[in-house]
């Protein structure tokens, strides 16, 4: 069954060139840029009239896949922006008769029903020649991948008239984890902004939402097993949380775009918003002798907080469909635990006193990192000695350090995202392969639903083509800037709040949709 536009629409033709256009769309205008990419000046005219997506008929997967279903008709209404707003009338003075144009996608493998996950195969072909377009992946992700290599492929000219280069792509992520962390907790963000968040994410081809969902200052995540958590612990209980059904619908927006949804429940500190709603979880302070009457991170000492933290895990897993959870394990207040008597005496018997509180947290709580475990370098100006060493003990290992976009600066500052070489430490080449990704980080101390969007974009694509890109050919910012250019312009078009990257204008600017 192929999509397609409306057929009771008066059929939009192309503009007839009398002299031959001087302007054909920059070569290589995709971000992230594809692994391979071939383009010619031959280009094809589009109609949304006689433009449609069909499934191949060697494809695994055909009508009736909720995923490509959807993408077809999404990418319909992204291609054609002016149609699909009711402009397609407007007058065009020279006309010719547009000739059809289909995209026929094909996957190896069906996979319609189930979610993204980390050996996720994503790459596809995408092969645009006169009349159509050839999109080849072994599953459902990949083809969406290419479906939106394609979309950027398409412009317009300045009569309005949709045209195509023919183009050859071969592509292939560099790294299966591609994340943006959103912190939900210091700021509430409205479900509206975490599904735009998803779009734009879809856009530039990230593949995880790491989702902060609670934190010290509130506990939005409202709890089936543990109501209390929310009802005490957030900033509100009923506007400012977040619902199973309004979870559920978080992570089926984003399987439909190809994107994991990695929860995480930070502890044992970070928890201060969740001793509001569970007595007796968290450890009392003690100043000279007694209890200061303040509380520190989760207590190690009873049997309470082990059961409560695996009825709690128990239920994120059945919620979460993604094999991870994050549980952050990091800037534990260790001055608290040495405080109190009784957790000194279980650090003895358990012979974890150490003075580094990350090491005293692993052995109280996990006795040992598992070695499946996947490690987040998330804070230092040194991470390359962090990477070092923590693939050098076998972990696997993400980067975020260099990515905190919550820090902002005046000027060009995506320039140092672009310069991050996630590979670039000493190590051996076996070492090297256990960096799995790493992700963009906004931290929501500064930042709520009013930047969120102009701060993350298009300052996040630079990450997103550095973990998606073949390194060699996109260390030179300077040559990537235009071609960013571009892409925040579509950004705006549709419907994304990107900030300028420097001085200039874009033809459709943001009109507040």
């Amino acid at each position: 069954m192929a999509h397609t536009g409306t057929q009771t629409q008066p059929v939009r033709s192309c503009l007839l060139l009398v002299v031959v256009s001087v302007w054909v769309q920059q070569v290589e205008g995709v971000w992230p840029l594809p692994q391979q990419l071939h383009q010619s000046a031959d280009r094809d005219c589009l109609s949304p009239q006689r433009f449609s997506f069909t499934y191949g008929r060697d494809s695994a997967a055909q009508t009736g896949c909720s995923v490509l279903d959807a993408a077809f008709k999404r990418y319909f209404s992204i291609i054609f922006p002016d149609f699909t707003k009711g402009s397609e009338n407007r007058l065009q003075y020279v006309w010719s008769e547009p000739q059809p144009f289909v995209v026929s996608v094909s996957v190896k493998t069906r996979g319609c029903d189930g979610y993204p996950d980390e050996d996720s195969d994503e790459s596809y072909n995408l092969s645009v020649s006169e009349g159509q377009a050839v999109l080849r992946s072994v599953t459902v992700w990949g083809a969406l991948r290419g479906l939106e290599s394609f979309s950027q492929l398409v412009y317009q000219d300045d009569y309005g008239s949709y045209f195509i280069n023919k183009t050859e792509i071969v592509d292939f992520p560099r790294f299966a984890f591609r994340g943006l962390l959103l912190d939900t907790s210091r700021h509430y963000l409205p479900l509206h902004a975490i599904l735009k968040t998803l779009d734009a994410m879809a856009y530039s081809k990230f593949n995880v939402f790491h989702w902060h969902i609670v934190d010290d200052p509130s506990f939005p995540y409202q709890s089936r097993t543990f109501p209390d958590l929310s009802n005490k612990g957030a900033f509100h209980p009923f506007t400012h949380i977040y619902t199973q059904s309004d979870v559920i619908r978080v992570i089926e927006h984003a399987r439909m775009r190809g994107i994991r949804v990695v929860p995480e429940f930070d502890s044992p500190g970070h928890t201060q918003s969740w001793g509001k709603g569970q007595p007796g979880l968290l450890t009392p302070c003690y100043k000279g002798g007694v209890p200061s009457g303040s509380f520190g991170p989760v207590d190690p000492t009873i049997d309470t907080t082990y059961k409560f933290m695996e009825s709690l895990l128990k239920e994120v897993k059945f919620v979460f469909p993604d094999s991870y959870v994050h549980l952050g394990g990091d800037e534990v207040s260790f001055a608290c635990w040495q405080s109190n008597p009784n957790v000194r005496k279980f650090m003895e018997k358990m012979e974890c006193l150490k003075t580094h509180a990350v090491r005293v947290t692993q052995c109280l709580l996990l006795s040992q990192i598992p070695q499946d475990t996947v490690l987040e370098i998330w804070k230092g100006e040194k991470y390359q000695a962090e990477l070092s060493r923590m693939t050098q003990a076998g972990h696997r290992v993400l980067l975020s350090a260099p990515w905190y976009i919550n820090h902002i600066s005046y000027g060009q500052d995506w320039r140092n995202s672009y310069a991050v070489q996630p590979q670039n430490f000493s190590g051996t080449e076996e070492q090297k392969k256990l960096v799995i990704g790493g992700e963009v980080a906004m931290w929501g101390e500064y930042v709520d639903v009013t930047n969120l969007t102009p701060r993350l974009w298009p300052r996040a694509c630079a990450a997103a083509e550095r973990l998606w890109s073949n390194e060699e050919k996109t260390l030179n910012a300077d040559l990537a800037f235009p071609r960013l250019e571009e892409f925040r312009c579509e950004l705006l078009r549709r419907g994304i709040q990107a900030e300028p990257l420097f001085v200039g204008h874009c033809k459709h600017e943001y009109d507040g949709l």
